[in-house]
């Protein structure tokens, strides 16, 4: 699958990179009790650390305040999906068990401090995606539920349209336990080397292959 970064976004963020994962023949259900048992101890340590210090310490959450600006995005009003889970554990309304994908989503996005989107790929139209900055026509209905408008957001766009952005992913390309092939969307710190960048996708396809099975490829597009 060819993906690409816009022109339009690469103006406003000259350093916006992404990590690639494409996942074949996996499969996806309750998470062993090993995933589950590491989210939630993380998820309690995260909760005691911001007993000492605010949301705005932590670097990755910052830096993703930071390039929702630079693209028109309010990001008091729409917050990146990693900042909305460390506001989530800072009420000690920890994020639950979804499934074995989902979980091992939220588990390197809190890690890592990064925004974290996977789709179905078997749900995508088209050979081309592109990684862009959302206009007035742009909107699905996300996982929550709720019609969002995309416009002055980032986006990831297929054929039909938008299906995903660093906020909240859309109903029509989400992970369920019927799927077997899936892209893996990792919205790197601009900060963040290639190599770096590499590194951490690295060590997120080994962990998800070893849960899921399959085969997968990890690259990093600037």
């Amino acid at each position: 699958m060819e993906i690409t970064i816009s022109q339009s976004l690469k103006n406003v963020v000259p350093d916006f990179k992404i990590g690639v994962i494409e996942y074949s023949n996996i499969v996806v259900a309750d998470s062993p009790q090993m995933v589950k048992g590491r989210l939630q101890l993380f998820q309690e340590n995260i909760f005691f650390d911001l007993d000492e210090k605010d949301v705005s310490a932590y670097e990755g959450l910052r830096e993703w305040k930071a390039v929702f600006n630079k693209v028109g995005t309010d990001p008091n009003r729409y917050r990146p999906s990693v900042e909305a889970l460390y506001r989530r554990i800072k009420k000690q309304n920890y994020i639950t068990t979804i499934h074995s994908a989902a979980d091992v989503n939220n588990f390197f996005s809190l890690q890592y401090e990064v925004p974290i989107g996977i789709y179905d790929t078997d749900k995508l139209h088209g050979e081309f995606i592109e990684i862009g900055i959302g206009s007035t026509t742009d909107e699905y209905e996300g996982i929550n539920g709720r019609i969002m408008s995309m416009e002055k957001k980032i986006i990831s766009s297929d054929a039909e349209g938008a299906f995903g952005s660093p906020i909240v992913d859309s109903a029509r390309t989400s992970v369920t336990t019927s799927t077997k092939n899936a892209l893996q969307l990792i919205y790197l710190k601009p900060s963040m080397s290639n190599s770096e960048g590499l590194e951490l996708i690295q060590s997120l396809k080994n962990m998800f292959v070893q849960i899921h099975g399959g085969s997968a490829n990890a690259r990093v597009i600037d």
